[in-house]
């Protein structure tokens, strides 16, 4: 029997002597210079192998036979069918990781198979063979969703071959779809994304993020910490074209570098110390769908540049690896707590990461510039947390007016997240169908807007007492009245009695610092 290509015969029986010295395929074969070697069977874990279910299906009972016993030697959980029909019922009482199918078969062809399998199981990996190996068949198959193809005769060793590429493309996929399970179990995929607020600031981000979620364009959320930068991030994906699939998170900020290349990247094993085992990263998980960058500017430099490569060609290599691992599809959202072009001065991100994941900028506003949402917030959170933590007998406590002004007169460092906090703290200790009043709340009255971080505290020592006394009210009043203005939502008479002064004291001051009013009392700068 004439032998090619690593000295394996060609299958065309089933005798023990391809089978004896299968062993010996896994020889290293000389690649031509530059190229990548492929995977093959010696890369999958004999372990791995038992666990890909494999149906070999043809009507030559030899060349049937010599694959299913070659394939069960090398490890493989092998089933064989001679008959079309018969094949596809097994299949559809049973999940196959592989299929092998002869193209020409009598009476169901292997085109009629090769269709039945995929609409039974799409991601179910076929590889075809032929005698005739066309130029239009292959095509055909290839076109209707076949892997690859064998043409007739092939040795052992590129049975061998192919059947370690078309493994290690299964286990791939699996990790991916374990990675993705674990993402959604861990952060969630909410089809409830709920944007409150009705400030005129506010309305505007969610509107823009409306807009792009339609697109694949990369976004950047910008922010403080606790605007709500992932809620936009989870509103966007929900509302975009990729809905289907993981949104996939990582905060840039929550790990050390090492550590958070390996997660979004992958690893190989023993790439590192305790790299026991191969690991696919958070990208390849997020394939097809979103990936959100939190805190983007915490993220290392070099690894910055590791991802422009992403962003740039979709291309990944995992940890340790020396060739291309993946090719993703990703859109891509990120968000950080600091300006971005600062961000870029400090050497703190790369500029050409920047304008990639840049497109679409979105600027979401603390929530003293948004006083107005304050109650509607307020009592979203009293509901949702007395439903949390009490019985549907237990009436909903409600907020006082007094209790709800003295809400908006915060500085909110914090931001949504500090309110809910404030507001959970308040349902674990208010009794059932009280009214709250300023009192309960856990916060101290005079730390209040005038303690806001971005007053100006700085006193200017070098210039005489009354001059930097006058420097220090000066910038305190525009300050104030600023805040109060926003506050009042522009009504002069809510602002009088907000701040407690007369109209008279209040006019001066308002012109003092540059405000209008218009014919129906309200204030404009």
């Amino acid at each position: 029997m004439s032998t090619n290509d690593g000295g394996f015969p060609p299958f065309a029986s089933a005798g023990s002597d391809h089978v004896s010295r299968l062993t010996d395929s896994a020889v290293s074969l000389r690649l031509p210079v530059g190229e990548t070697p492929v995977p093959d069977s010696a890369m999958v874990p004999m372990e791995a192998r038992a666990s890909i279910r494999v149906l070999v299906i043809d009507d030559d009972r030899i060349l049937r036979e010599g694959c299913a016993s070659v394939l069960q030697v090398e490890g493989y959980n092998v089933v064989s069918s001679g008959r079309g029909d018969e094949a596809i019922e097994l299949f559809r009482r049973s999940r196959f990781d592989i299929v092998l199918v002869d193209l020409y078969m009598t009476p169901v062809p292997g085109i009629e198979i090769l269709k039945a399998v995929l609409e039974a199981q799409p991601n179910t990996i076929v590889i075809v063979m032929t005698g005739n190996p066309s130029v239009a068949s292959s095509l055909e198959a290839m076109r209707i969703g076949a892997w690859d193809y064998l043409p007739k005769p092939f040795s052992g060793t590129h049975l061998h071959l192919m059947f370690g590429r078309a493994a290690h493309a299964v286990l791939t996929n699996r990790a991916r779809s374990e990675a993705s399970t674990d993402a959604l179990a861990q952060h969630g995929n909410s089809d409830q994304i709920t944007l409150l607020g009705v400030s005129p600031a506010f309305r505007t981000a969610v509107e823009l993020a409306r807009k792009v979620a339609a697109t694949n364009a990369s976004v950047m959320l910008v922010g403080e910490s606790g605007t709500g930068k992932e809620m936009f991030a989870q509103f966007i994906h929900r509302h975009s074209r990729r809905s289907g699939e993981a949104l996939v998170p990582i905060n840039c900020a929550a790990m050390p570098e090492h550590l958070l290349e390996s997660e979004m990247f992958g690893h190989r094993k023993g790439a590192f110390t305790g790299a026991d085992r191969e690991k696919t990263g958070l990208l390849e998980a997020a394939h097809g769908g979103t990936f959100f960058l939190d805190e983007l500017t915490e993220m290392a430099l070099p690894l910055q540049a590791k991802l422009l490569r992403v962003v740039q060609d979709g291309v990944v290599r995992r940890v340790g690896s020396e060739q291309q691992d993946a090719q993703v599809d990703i859109r891509f959202i990120s968000a950080t707590n600091r300006d971005p072009r600062l961000a870029i001065q400090s050497k703190h991100l790369r500029e050409d990461l920047y304008y990639r994941l840049n497109v679409v900028s979105i600027a979401l506003p603390p929530l003293r510039s948004r006083v107005e949402d304050i109650p509607i917030l307020a009592n979203h959170f009293l509901a949702h947390f007395w439903k949390r933590h009490h019985t549907s007998r237990d009436a909903l406590p409600q907020f006082s007016s007094a209790a709800l002004e003295f809400l908006q007169g915060r500085a909110w460092r914090g931001n949504v997240r500090e309110l809910q906090n404030v507001v959970e703290h308040l349902v674990v200790l208010t009794a059932a169908g009280t009214i709250i009043t300023p009192e309960d709340i856990p916060l101290h009255k005079q730390d209040d807007v005038f303690s806001d971080p971005t007053i100006s505290t700085s006193v200017p020592m070098h210039d005489a007492y009354h001059v930097a006394k006058d420097q220090v009210l000066a910038s305190f009043e525009k300050e104030y009245v600023t805040r109060l203005v926003s506050r009042a939502s522009g009504n002069m008479s809510r602002a009088a009695r907000l701040a407690s002064v007369d109209r008279t004291t209040l006019y001066r001051l308002l012109e003092r610092h540059g405000f209008r009013r218009d014919s129906s009392e309200t204030l404009t700068l």
